[in-house]
């Protein structure tokens, strides 16, 4: 009997449908009236943030053909992600936000199942999370998840005052370091030193830090106690998976507040073995990438998409400054808005032919040139190239 023969009798034995050629050629977004955008926006969750790597799908498919212990899966996946990162422990999550929500569980409860099963009741419990002003963001919802309180502090004398026996831990957004928007107060090794003087642990959102992989690592080198990061980003994982890497302790009370334990703030937080194995050959990949190559990649690109906006009549093209831990290509323009408005551009960006999906900055627009394949830039020029001729 021929090896295909005998895959597609095991498949009907258990009761799944082989996957056939015309079924791999379906196209969902057809049938559905979608027409896919060119991504000059960035790794924005709302336009699917990423293309997986190709590879992915084969190994996400034949994952989700056989069972698995979750933990054991979560175990040895962990495991291999921890030693490429530099860190004790690790394991999948629902994307950073995710992982904040189950640091932040882990360290109001540790290993103690009663306080996991009372989440989000604090009653005799920590119950607060220090975080410095210029870090409070839309995605530090993912702190208050578990019913804590956020203590907000500006300054060292503040910050320090702020640790007390209520202190759960210290969140730390990640890139912000004397980024080109404004100062961080107190620096990553200085809150690291505060934290620890008083036994809290230090959690990193380290969504905005890749690439490259470099930088995961080097948090790890400077001990901060659980590191959150995107898998679905720039690391071209499943979409809704991220990491959360750092302490061995904190990572398995982290855990314990997770599925598939039912009793937890965490139930909904449901990774599957598809995403676990996805993720952990994306990791694999990631982790071995000439990062500067892409870049000189990204900045031709965008160079190029710079030349040729310049060459429309009234445009004004510049540089935005890169994030101090990693060099994302983004171009500003402006134009006279009297003869065609910002909404309006954006609008005949996205209804035409290519559809490109763009930021809206200021007076302005905003082309992030990312994870762009090769040629987007070319149809993007050509595309504004096109509407500004009509307005002129």
């Amino acid at each position: 009997m021929s090896t295909s023969r005998r895959r597609l009798l095991q498949s009907a034995a258990l009761g799944a449908l082989p996957v056939t050629a015309s079924a791999a050629r379906r196209n969902i977004y057809d049938e559905l009236g979608i027409t896919p955008v060119l991504n000059f926006r960035g790794t924005h969750t709302v336009i699917g943030a990423s293309k997986v790597w190709p590879e992915l799908h084969e190994a996400m498919a034949t994952a989700s053909q056989s069972y698995v212990s979750i933990d054991e899966l979560q175990d040895k996946a962990g495991a291999r992600i921890a030693k490429l990162i530099g860190c004790e422990d690790a394991f999948i999550t629902t994307g950073t936000a995710g992982g904040i929500t189950l640091a932040v569980a882990g360290a109001l409860t540790g290993m103690d199942e009663a306080k996991v099963r009372q989440l989000p009741d604090l009653s005799g419990m920590r119950s607060e999370v220090i975080i410095q002003k210029v870090h409070r963001n839309g995605y530090d919802h993912a702190v208050r998840n578990t019913g804590v309180k956020i203590v907000t502090v500006e300054t060292r004398e503040q910050m320090e005052s702020a640790f007390r026996d209520r202190t759960a831990a210290l969140y730390y957004l990640g890139g912000t370091s004397g980024d080109w928007a404004y100062e961080t107060p107190v620096k990553l090794d200085e809150c690291i030193a505060l934290a620890h003087r008083h036994n809290v642990p230090v959690i990193v959102d380290a969504a905005n830090m890749l690439p490259p992989f470099g930088n995961l690592q080097q948090l790890a080198k400077q001990g901060v106690d659980l590191i959150c990061v995107s898998g679905g980003k720039h690391m071209r994982g499943p979409q809704c998976s991220g990491i959360l890497a750092g302490r061995k302790d904190l990572i398995r009370a982290a855990r314990l507040n997770s599925s598939p334990h039912s009793d937890a703030v965490g139930r909904g937080l449901k990774v599957g073995r598809e995403e676990v194995v996805g993720l952990l050959v994306a990791v694999e990949k990631y982790a071995k990438l000439d990062f500067a190559a892409i870049d000189r990649q990204c900045q031709a690109q965008a160079e190029y998409l710079s030349r040729e906006i310049q060459k429309i009549p009234g445009m004004q093209v510049k540089f935005a400054p890169h994030d101090r831990t990693r060099r994302v290509h983004r171009l500003n323009v402006e134009w006279d808005r009297s003869k065609l408005s910002v909404d309006e551009l954006e609008r005949k960006l996205l209804e035409g032919t290519p559809r490109i999906a763009i930021l809206r900055e200021g007076n302005g627009i905003t082309f992030t040139v990312f994870m762009n394949d090769a040629g987007d830039e070319k149809h993007a020029a050509r595309r504004m190239k096109e509407i500004f001729a009509m307005v002129h």
